[in-house]
């Protein structure tokens, strides 16, 4: 359904990589979610007003507050599409990420609530009636709510959207909570057993639960959290197509909000190559990021002496040296500055965070093995992390 709405309310509905266009898909998935959720909601609260059951009314009301999340995520997605201004030049992406907050926030409001309003049904409990019209409204809910699980999760990947994502879970948790829901109804309907306010707990726990993982998905992207490995992968392809970029190093993914990523680098260029071709060279490497992976990039040069036979052989010797240490630490920026009675040896390494050596402990390990080979060699080490 929701493609076939694209194509009737959004022009150019394939470009969805185009902030418009998703823009507008944003736009399209929260109105619908409104709409279902609403029926959704009308539906769930006469079957539970008339059989009884607090499961299935708190069932109802969290399908209410899923139309209100519906409406927060399309309130983000507009407001995230406004223009950058003086305040904010990077734009307002990250506004996708508050709503998307929000709505987990929701989502644990209302699984409160339905423990509470369970607990208070153990402690006080009342009759119920059901019938094959009550089973009938929750079977098409789960079924509904799969189908908004599925739309969302499917849009929230190909969008980059977290709030589409924390809504498709959100979806997930409902068709569970109405499948159990649903279970003790027939349960109750064919052999008398209530378990509806214990049910009510259980559905709300979970509930909770996913409440939680949405809401750390949606917190992670405004904390800053590492980028994705697979794009990283794609920007390291894209620069070494040029064979006169030696390697890659440095690299930071500025994210402010999807479709608004901004990319910094070094890139190991030859030192004896002409300065203006090699410019020229990294102009067109930015321009090409900008354009197949949407992110603008700048790009700084870093001259490497690559026909120095004397700088070649210490650089293979260190990185032998790094690679018998931990095959997980790389070396970059390196460089010798001679002299009458030892040799300085300046390079960078890289390892991953939680290394098992601290930078003193590592810097240290390297120069008595430097040491080995000579003991005019002195190492001046920058430790970054990966």
């Amino acid at each position: 359904m929701i493609t076939l709405l694209a194509r009737f309310f959004i022009k150019n509905y394939k470009e969805k990589e185009n902030p418009k266009v998703r823009t507008a898909y944003g736009i399209l998935s929260g109105g619908l979610g409104i709409f279902l959720n609403m029926c959704l909601f009308f539906g769930k609260f006469f079957a539970g007003l008339f059989s009884g059951s607090i499961a299935i009314m708190a069932d109802a009301f969290n399908n209410l507050s899923d139309a209100g999340s519906s409406f927060i995520t399309m309130l983000g997605f507009k407001l995230a599409s406004a223009k950058p201004d003086k305040e904010h030049p990077y734009g307002h992406g990250r506004i996708e990420y508050v709503s998307g907050m929000l709505v987990s926030v929701l989502i644990l409001l209302m699984a409160v609530e339905l423990i509470q309003s369970s607990i208070k049904k153990i402690l006080n409990p009342e009759a119920m009636t059901t019938s094959a019209i009550t089973i009938v409204i929750l079977v098409a809910s789960i079924l509904v709510k799969l189908y908004m699980m599925c739309y969302n999760h499917s849009l929230g990947k190909v969008l980059q959207s977290s709030a589409m994502v924390a809504t498709a879970k959100d979806s997930l948790s409902d068709m569970v909570s109405t499948s159990v829901v649903l279970l003790c109804t027939f349960l109750y309907w064919v052999s008398g057993i209530n378990l509806d306010a214990y049910c009510g707990i259980l559905v709300g726990l979970f509930i909770f639960y996913t409440g939680v993982t949405a809401m750390i998905d949606t917190i992670n992207p405004l904390l800053g959290q590492a980028p994705d490995p697979e794009f990283v992968k794609r920007i390291e392809e894209i620069i070494k197509r040029e064979s006169a970029i030696l390697g890659v190093h440095d690299l930071v993914v500025h994210d402010y909000g999807p479709g608004r990523v901004m990319v910094s680098l070094h890139a190991e260029v030859p030192a004896s190559g002409d300065m203006l071709e090699t410019h020229d060279m990294i102009d067109n490497v930015e321009r090409t990021l900008e354009e197949e992976l949407g992110c603008p990039a700048t790009i700084h040069m870093d001259p490497v002496a690559n026909d120095d036979e004397r700088t070649k052989e210490l650089r293979d010797m260190v990185r032998n040296i790094l690679q018998e240490i931990d095959t997980v630490i790389t070396m970059h920026d390196f460089r010798i500055v001679p002299g009458q009675t030892h040799t300085n040896l300046i390079f960078d390494v890289v390892i991953p965070y939680q290394y098992d050596m601290s930078k003193e402990e590592l810097i240290e390990r390297i120069q008595s093995e430097l040491w080995k080979c000579s003991e005019q060699f002195y190492a001046v080490i920058t430790v970054d992390r990966n």
